[in-house]
């Protein structure tokens, strides 16, 4: 036996790693192979996967932002109906002169009350004391108001916003503190709609007979007071004359609305456009209702004293 194959065998028996066959190394080597292909085969199919969620997110994407947008683009804007009146006339010069003359006829010109927009809110008065010396004398009270709505997209078209005011009104007039024999009618022939209200108001100074018409043109509300008594032992004037004078009053002032924005259009005689609006206004209605409360028609009580102190 040589020196090598002596060695070897003492390698053997000490423990040492068997060397390995041809076969085993082939086995590892496919295997190797195997996995080398497996995962090679399955990186595209990831890729691809990947690439058709990617894909179809972003579609999905897409078509939502495309309806919306089309969603968008088919709802209308909100519109109201326009105004019908959009001015008043000078309330100093609602009243012929004539009327004037049956109903304040020792009164001087009227004293225009004040309005930061005069084509919104305007009001005149009138007041006269016809003296009889011993006999007494005769007090009369004449105010108109003129107050003018504008169509809102939030709040409505302007002529549903005068009708609300217009109620309001009413019924403050039915509400004066101290009133006796409150009576209330329609008024025929005058505006859209018209309501007159009267009572009897009892102060130091005599018997005042109050007289309140309210009335409604398209997108204004005119309100006439009107009252008188008859001071220092005079007689009381009649309720029945001075309601009677009233109603003529406002209907003249009603016209006058009307005719200040020409003839030919409206129930009354306006001529203003009535296309729909798709913009808000300025929304004067709003400052218009907030500064009426300031008016002498919403307490004839009040309006009535004032003028009689003077005397």
């Amino acid at each position: 036996m040589s020196e090598g194959t002596m060695q070897r065998r003492a390698q053997r028996e000490v423990g040492a790693p068997p060397r390995p066959s041809r076969r085993w190394g082939r086995d590892q080597r496919a295997k190797r192979r195997n996995r080398v292909l497996v995962c090679a085969a399955a990186v595209p199919v990831m890729l691809v996967a990947a690439g058709c969620s990617s894909d179809s997110g972003s579609g999905d994407s897409t078509d939502k932002a495309a309806k919306a947008a089309a969603s968008a683009s088919a709802s209308p804007s909100p519109t109201v109906q326009a105004a019908a009146y959009g001015k008043l006339p000078e309330p100093c010069k609602a009243f012929s002169k004539k009327t004037l003359e049956d109903l304040v006829p020792k009164g001087k010109s009227g004293k225009e009350g004040k309005s930061d927009d005069i084509s919104t809110r305007g009001s005149c008065s009138w007041n006269s004391l016809d003296n009889n010396g011993v006999k007494g004398s005769q007090f009369r009270w004449l105010n108109v108001s003129m107050l003018r709505f504008e169509s809102d997209v939030t709040r409505g078209p302007a002529d549903k916003l005068a009708q609300e005011y217009f109620e309001k009104q009413v019924q403050e007039a039915q509400a004066v503190e101290g009133a006796k024999g409150v009576k209330t009618e329609p008024v025929a022939g005058t505006g859209d709609q018209a309501t007159a209200v009267h009572y009897d108001l009892k102060k130091k100074e005599g018997t005042f007979k109050q007289q309140t018409v309210v009335a409604r043109v398209e997108n204004v509300v005119v309100t006439l007071d009107y009252n008188g008594a008859g001071l220092a032992g005079d007689k009381t004037p009649s309720g029945s004359d001075m309601l009677k004078d009233a109603k003529k009053a406002a209907k003249e002032a009603v016209d006058a609305v009307s005719e200040a924005n020409g003839k030919g259009g409206g129930k009354a005689g306006g001529s203003a456009s009535k296309t729909p609006s798709k913009a808000p206004s300025k929304s004067p209605s709003k400052s218009a209702s907030k500064e009426a409360s300031d008016e002498p028609s919403k307490s004839a009580s009040s309006s009535s004293k004032k003028p009689v102190s003077k005397s």
